[in-house]
């Protein structure tokens, strides 16, 4: 028997996690942490033997809090979800030569540099990866530069976060000056040019800068949408698996650029969230440095990479990693999700034309 910590267990990915690996794995024990005593995994009947409080990522407490919890439960792996979290590993690895349990994940400058958008957009600028994009503030808006350098219609989200925090699509100069005195507590915004069609994302899994698996798929409709401003939330309510091998293709070369460009090899899981442009162009609006809130419905329909991540931990290596650089799905599965109930996957949108 295996004792997994999954950190950040409030949210939607963690739990997603939990449950697929109590699904292939019964008999593993699963200790789940978070900062918050509310935290919606701690409630949840059979998700978890056993749950934390810990201290946040930026406190002095935390690693002496985490390696206590380490040695005392026993914990043999960890699923390090939060990316402030990941950030945090990376640097405690650079400083101990070691992490405190064995986990997968990359470099902290990898990590910190797609962590924070604008950084990952400077380190794009002028290819054809990324849409036209800077960084504004509060006190140094670049009123000028949105309207002549972008231009309208343009759009704007926070540097940080998720969930499409701060996005918004603007029209005209007057709607970016309300927009930043509403959302006056958001420190840093990207702003880009608004791109007007597919909104896709890709789950891949690096192997010391082998690109070993990736797979695709679209994201059609939103889980309450109509609260949102931007009419986009974090979760998406229908998508469509795809079989595009132009997906993959894109953001495999994505990742080679950013390894030359930072001098590091890409390593562990990279979720990529892309938008298309008017002729069908593909656009990165996001890297996240961790499993993606699809992880586990993506697991559904033969691509999990959970189970790919637990092999690579147990073994210390990828061998036993199946090579699938262009996943494709045996059949044109779509899925529906909401708050509060399962993902259902579907074997074909088709479905839907028969429903009375």
């Amino acid at each position: 028997m295996k004792t997994i910590l999954i950190t950040g267990i409030g949210g939607l990915t963690p739990r997603s996690i939990a449950k697929t690996i109590k699904k292939n794995h019964p008999s593993y024990r699963l200790i789940g942490c978070d900062i918050e005593k509310k935290a919606l995994g701690f409630f949840m009947d059979g998700l978890l033997d056993e749950y934390f409080i810990c201290p946040r990522c930026t406190s002095p407490e935390y690693f002496p809090w985490m390696k206590k919890l380490v040695m005392d439960e026993h914990i043999d792996y960890a699923f390090v979800q939060p990316e402030s979290e990941i950030v945090a590993w990376g640097e405690y690895f650079e400083q101990n030569g070691k992490y405190p349990c064995r986990v997968f994940m990359g470099s902290r400058l990898l990590s910190a540099s797609l962590k924070d958008k604008s950084i990952m957009a400077e380190l794009l600028e002028g290819t054809e990866f990324i849409p036209k994009t800077i960084k504004v503030t509060k006190d140094d808006p670049r009123y000028e530069d949105v309207e002549n350098l972008i231009g309208f219609p343009c759009w704007i989200r926070a540097t940080e976060g998720t969930g499409g925090l701060g996005s918004l699509r603007l029209d005209d100069i007057d709607s970016y000056k309300s927009w930043l005195f509403i959302n006056a507590q958001i420190p840093e915004f990207t702003v880009s040019e608004f791109l007007t069609g597919r909104h896709l994302a890709n789950q891949m899994l690096y192997y010391n800068g082998e690109y070993v698996k990736g797979a695709a798929l679209e994201c059609v409709e939103y889980v309450m949408a109509k609260v949102a401003p931007s009419r986009v939330t974090g979760n998406t309510h229908f998508g469509r698996f795809l079989n595009e091998d132009r997906i993959n293709d894109f953001c495999d070369r994505c990742v080679k650029y950013l390894e030359k460009k930072l001098g590091v090899t890409a390593h562990g899981i990279l979720s990529f969230d892309l938008k298309e442009d008017r002729n069908g162009n593909m656009k990165v609006t996001e890297v996240n440095i961790r499993h993606m809130a699809y992880t586990g419905v993506m697991a559904q329909v033969g691509f999990d990479l959970i189970e790919d991540t637990i092999k690579i931990m147990e073994d210390g290596h990828c061998d036993n990693v199946a090579r699938a650089p262009f996943y494709h799905y045996d059949k044109p599965y779509v899925f529906l999700r909401d708050v509060d109930v399962e993902p259902i996957v579907l074997e074909s949108e088709q479905i839907f034309d028969v429903v009375k």
